[in-house]
């Protein structure tokens, strides 16, 4: 019997299914598989899809939005919070922007149904072969989604729930709300958050300016915002760059032409290369800093996130020029100083300059430690020679100095022979400055100044502050030298002295000795004090219009013994100044006491309109972000007697007099310069010129301007308020007043009287008003002390004035500050303002406060009244000084807040100029 044969089909002997009970069981087994899936799949779906999310947030988008501060002509200079957003409409964004997005993100938006499944297949098969789940599919709509509502962590639950949300979005929003949505929310670093935010920050200009370069610029940040924006690495955002604007291309939205062009444009970036980081037109950061304080003092933790919109007094223009001028007259007078030396000294290898990643490296180091200071930029020495400097910004950017002049400054730090801590070398890390405006190719080495400076431009009329620079630069210590520092005035003071004499009795035409005098160490109680004038020069005999004109001490000593410094003490407080930092001694006279350049200028303001005290303010009104007036300034202005502070003939003579120390004393180069006959003004140095000023004002505008180090130390024996203060003023009057008309004199008031060309007090008539204080006999002291007497026998006692000349201001613990009472607007939105305010103001107003305690001063103002302490029933002012009243020489009150400091010691005196 034979045995059958395997079969072909069977080799291996083993009985086996045929092909089709094969296929028959792999779909049993695949149907099986999916019909779990699917009920796996629905279940999920009935499980999330109810747990999804309102889309209510996004159809009613209320974002976060930071406080803003913007001028009075409507230039933004202030943001503040965790969020920076600027929410635009869909047609408010620019196609070319739109364009970007779409080429950088997801070019088949508008095609596909919110998922691109070429994208996700590509993803996933990415992720298979990495082994990890490092990429993502992405489309602009599950960014949306993930944004919104979801985590960003790479998990396969959560990208289920992305997907789900991303069908939702789509099925109830079109595709341009999604993409509105997208620009308006997606991070794109340095707190910004949208694309309008991106291009202020990065630009400085609102999106509907931004060019294809600009656009294909910020489009390529999403994909890594920490490592592909501008300011943290441009090279990397710029090679995202190249690649955006190659899509655009290709997809058509750019022609091959207009791709050339943009890959051709030189970008400049906010925050890189000198530029300011924050991202503003306009360098408005002290005063929007100063809003900043008053907003949080009344909404709190809502400040930043409540969308609250603060329109200032500041004049977007002549904020500008403040910052323009202060920064050339600092770096005008650092030129001249001697340069101290090199910022640091690093170690450069040698040839490290053919290693452009090492040497950026380096280079990155040093810029973290040694910063830019906006068109100041800190370089590396790569070598140096008395006639060619070479430093390096970056690998690329190499700059050789080899001018003449510029190198002169540093002359001595280039010699050889010059010391390590002052010599320039290879190492050394200095800042260099482009001279001769932005296309020069022009450089300076220059340090960075230590000297600071203060300028507070005002209207008169109403208080508003129209420019206010605190410092050089506010990114290095935001120290607000206009509010903050006390500092002596010098000269500055004299007018507010001479003007007390007016009103006791004194007349322009008063002739006053100029001698020299001393009084001895049993006068004082302490040590002798012999004050004298600049340059020890001396007249016999001079008017007090003369005096002022040319700043004598001698004149201003003599004035003050005769009206008393009690007097003075009081009398200054009408402007504004706080009695209890200005002692009632003879030093006054001088300015040895203390005051911020804001009372300063405030004090000025009382000349310029015709002698009303009118509080500084810097918020006008503030608006919600439906741009509903939630609080309104009302503001005292010039005009109101409640206001009135002296008489109106002092105001007027005070400004006349003044007018001519800007044509024929010590600040005639404004005339000069100027050419206009509306301008009065007074310089201020100090001893050793510690600090020197320059107030000056005309009916609309009224500016002082301080210079001087933190730590008060002399600029130099060559320096004077005429030079460094006045330079500064007139860099920033003379752009500020271009094309403003000039302003005729007022009307002379009644009650002032003129003989000879002089003015009068009609109560103080020639023959009755003071005619001299002079010396007659050989005791020059005792004359000093004791003489006053007219010239035709008539008995010319100082008398006191029954009232201070106009109506008693009301006494206010806080009529100094820089905000008047802002009255809400009777709507609801108002109700979230925080009861009661800030401190010392009443419920109906945003106060002044909010300003640090070592900001301005609460100064007083006499409630009625001046007394006539210290003078005589003849109107001689009693012989002699109380011997503990005249501090003792040297002696110091260290009243300024962070090393500005004050001193009130006799020895410490002005000088005229």
């Amino acid at each position: 019997m034979s045995t059958p044969q395997q079969s072909s089909a069977n080799p291996g002997g083993k009985s086996g299914l045929p092909w089709k009970r094969i296929l028959v069981k792999t779909g049993i087994v695949a149907a099986g598989v999916g019909a779990c899936g699917a009920v796996v799949l629905g279940l999920a779906l009935a499980l999330a899809w109810p747990s999804l999310p309102d889309l209510h947030a996004m159809t009613d988008y209320r974002p976060r939005v930071p406080l803003r501060i913007y001028t009075a002509d409507k230039v933004l200079i202030g943001e503040y919070g965790e969020e920076h957003r600027n929410v635009l409409r869909f047609d408010e964004i620019p196609p070319v922007m739109r364009q970007a997005v779409l080429a950088a993100e997801d070019d088949r938006f508008y095609s596909h149904g919110g998922v691109d499944w070429m994208g996700v297949a590509r993803a996933v098969l990415t992720n298979v072969v990495k082994g990890s789940k490092s990429q993502g599919g992405s489309t602009i709509t599950m960014q949306v989604a993930r944004n919104f509502y979801l985590s960003s962590e790479k998990t396969y639950s959560r990208k289920l729930y992305e997907l789900l949300l991303t069908f939702k979005i789509e099925n109830e929003l079109t595709k341009d709300q999604i993409l509105e949505l997208y620009m308006n929310q997606i991070y794109l670093g340095h707190r910004a958050y949208g694309f309008a935010a991106a291009s202020r920050a990065y630009f400085g200009k609102p999106l509907s300016e931004v060019t294809p370069a600009e656009a294909a610029m910020l489009a390529g940040i999403p994909k890594a915002p920490s490592r592909f924006n501008p300011i943290t690495n441009f090279p990397r955002a710029e090679i995202r760059q190249h690649y955006v604007l190659g899509r655009m291309k290709a997809l058509g939205y750019l022609t091959p032409e207009q791709a050339d062009e943009a890959l051709k444009q030189r970008l400049t970036i906010r925050g890189a290369d000198g530029t300011s980081a924050r991202g503003f037109a306009v360098h408005g950061d002290y005063p929007s800093e100063l809003a900043r304080q008053l907003m949080y003092g009344v909404f709190q933790e809502e400040t930043y996130s409540k969308g609250i919109d603060v329109y200032t007094t500041i004049d977007s223009k002549a904020q500008e020029a403040a910052y323009r001028a202060v920064r050339d007259g600092v770096m005008d007078y650092t030129r001249r100083a001697v340069y101290p030396g090199p910022e640091d000294q690093i170690d450069l290898p040698d040839g490290v300059e053919s290693d452009a990643q090492a040497l950026d490296e380096i280079l990155d180091g040093v810029q973290d430690k040694t910063p830019d200071s906006e068109d100041l930029l800190a370089a590396v020495v790569l070598s140096a020679s008395p006639t060619e400097v070479k430093v390096a910004r970056s690998a690329r950017d190499i700059i050789t100095i080899s001018d003449k002049k510029a190198l002169a400054v540093v002359a001595r730090a280039l010699n050889p022979k010059a010391s390590d801590s002052q010599r320039i070398r290879r190492g050394s890390v200095v800042y260099i400055h482009k001279t001769g405006g932005k296309d020069s190719d022009t450089w300076e080495i220059i340090n960075m100044p230590a000297l600071q400076a203060a300028l507070v431009s005002m209207a008169p009329q109403d208080g508003a502050i129209r420019a206010m620079i605190g410092g050089f630069d506010y990114n290095r210590g935001n120290f607000n030298r206009v509010t903050q520092a006390w500092r002596q005035p010098g000269s500055n003071i004299k007018p507010f002295v001479y003007a007390a004499a007016l009103e006791r009795g004194f007349t322009p035409a008063t002739q006053i000795s100029d001698q020299p005098f001393m009084l001895t160490a049993a006068q004082t109680g302490s040590k002798d004090w012999q004050p004298k004038n600049d340059g020890n020069k001396y007249e016999p005999m001079l008017t007090l219009r003369q005096g002022l004109y040319r700043s004598k001490n001698m004149v201003s000593i003599r004035i003050l013994q005769a009206i008393s410094p009690q007097y003075a003490q009081d009398y200054l407080t009408r402007f504004g100044f706080d009695k209890s930092r200005w002692p009632a001694v003879l030093p006054l006279a001088l300015g040895a006491g203390g005051a911020t350049p804001l009372q300063v200028v405030n004090g000025y303001g009382v000349f310029a309109n015709g002698g009303y005290r009118v509080t500084p303010y810097l918020v006008d009104h503030v608006t919600d972000r439906s741009g509903k007036v939630l609080m309104q300034a009302q503001p005292v202005k010039a005009g109101d007697e409640a206001a009135r502070a002296i008489d109106p003939r002092t105001a007027w003579v005070m400004d006349d007099i003044l007018r001519g120390v800007t044509t024929s004393g010590t600040a005639a180069r404004a005339h000069q310069v100027l050419k206009r006959n509306d301008v009065g003004g007074k310089t201020g140095t100090t001893n050793d010129a510690v600090d020197v000023w320059f107030s000056g004002f005309t009916p609309d505008l009224a500016t002082t301007v301080w210079m001087g180090f933190d730590q008060p130390k002399s600029l130099g024996t060559n320096e004077f308020g005429s030079g460094l203060a006045l330079s500064t003023w007139l860099d920033y009057m003379q752009p500020v007043l271009k094309g403003m008309p000039e302003a005729k004199q007022p009307p002379r008031p009644d009650g002032l009287l003129v003989e000879n060309g002089e003015y009068y007090f009609a109560e103080f008539p020639p023959g009755q008003a003071v005619a001299s204080l002079d010396l007659s006999s050989g005791d020059a002291l005792t004359d000093f002390l004791n003489n006053n007497r007219s010239t035709d026998g008539v008995d010319t006692s100082v008398k006191p004035l029954p009232s201070p000349g106009g109506a008693a201001l009301p006494q206010n613990s806080n009529n100094s500050a820089v905000q008047p009472p802002l009255q809400p607007i009777p709507v609801p939105s108002a109700a979230n303002v925080a009861p009661g305010g800030m401190a010392g103001v009443a419920t109906s107003g945003l106060p002044a406060a909010g300003i640090p305690a070592s900001g301005v001063p609460a100064a007083g103002v006499p409630a009625s009244g001046v007394p006539a302490s210290g003078v005589r029933a003849t109107g001689v002012p009693a012989a002699g000084m109380p011997a503990a009243t005249l501090p003792a020489a040297g002696s110091a009150e260290d009243a300024a807040a962070r090393a500005s400091a004050v001193t009130t010691s006799s020895s410490v005196i002005a000088r005229p100029l």
